[in-house]
């Protein structure tokens, strides 16, 4: 029996359907098992990974988890899970723990990062650069007449699918290889600009970037997430305006096939960006 975690965000879902395509067993806990948006050959438990009093029945039975990093709230799920007697756990982490300044989403994926080696279990980390979902937030913008403000759309990111996170967290739980940290991105170095333009070449729906200025989208930021990781990404895309982003391997390297592509990605989530498409 292998547990999900976080079984309802962008790369849990698709971590459970992958799970489910090669024929294995899945348990997931959410706050809310009434509410079911997980395929009917999932099991789901209430749990929550802040109260630890909800876990022991989650980990009955279950040799191998995926593990979302909510920050500082692991501590009481490795003394549940070392009791349950989990074998191998794939932590969830992201690439800005190897920046030489790691800011502050870096050290939080380090905390998480350090609750999974004090643990003691067997281990795997996935640590994913810029979500292509992350784009889904302009979705709205381009419903609402075609033009995606932000700022510095020249800053160059190498996105990855989340369908290809989950494919290196599938792997690492299928055939896990204790000790492996995989650093992942997208195969394509892409502005923002870039990501506009073929969002709507993709949907056939002329878009364009507008610039704004970066306090503007922090405002925004905000409202979503920490002042301090909002910082932090203005500053990381600031100083990515200057040449192409790095692109890794990884994905093809560990699951035998080449990652899909950021026109790809928007065909996958067309309906999300294209009214019409739905």
């Amino acid at each position: 029996m292998l547990l999900v975690t976080g079984a309802t965000g962008n790369v849990g879902r698709n971590v459970v359907a992958q799970l489910l395509d090669a024929g294995e067993k899945v348990r997931a806990i959410t706050r809310d098992p009434g509410a079911r948006t997980l395929p009917g050959d999932v099991e789901v438990l209430a749990g929550d990974l802040t109260r630890p009093e909800t876990l022991p029945a989650a980990l009955r039975g279950v040799d191998r988890a995926f593990l979302f990093p909510l920050f500082g709230a692991l501590g009481g799920f490795f003394d549940v899970a070392r009791q349950a007697g989990l074998e191998h756990v794939v932590l969830l982490s992201s690439s800005a723990v190897t920046l030489p300044s790691p800011g502050w989403i870096g050290d939080r994926h380090l905390e998480c990062e350090s609750a999974v080696a004090a643990s003691g279990l067997s281990w795997t980390y996935v640590r994913p650069g810029a979500f292509m979902a992350n784009d889904l937030a302009w979705a709205a913008q381009i419903a609402a007449g075609g033009v995606v403000r932000g700022a510095y759309g020249r800053a160059s990111t190498a996105p990855i699918d989340e369908r290809d996170i989950a494919a290196v967290a599938v792997r690492s739980l299928l055939a896990p290889r204790p000790g492996m940290a995989y650093e992942l991105t997208g195969p394509e170095s892409l502005t923002q600009i870039d990501r506009v333009r073929i969002i709507g070449e993709t949907i056939g729906s002329p878009l364009r970037f507008e610039e704004v200025p970066a306090e503007q989208i922090r405002r925004q930021l905000i409202e979503r997430i920490p002042p301090q990781g909002a910082d932090f990404l203005l500053a990381r895309l600031a100083e990515a305006q200057d040449g192409a982003a790095e692109t890794l391997p990884t994905v093809e390297e560990v699951t035998g096939r080449p990652a899909f592509g950021y026109a790809e990605w928007v065909a996958h989530r067309a309906a999300d960006f294209d009214p019409g498409a739905r």
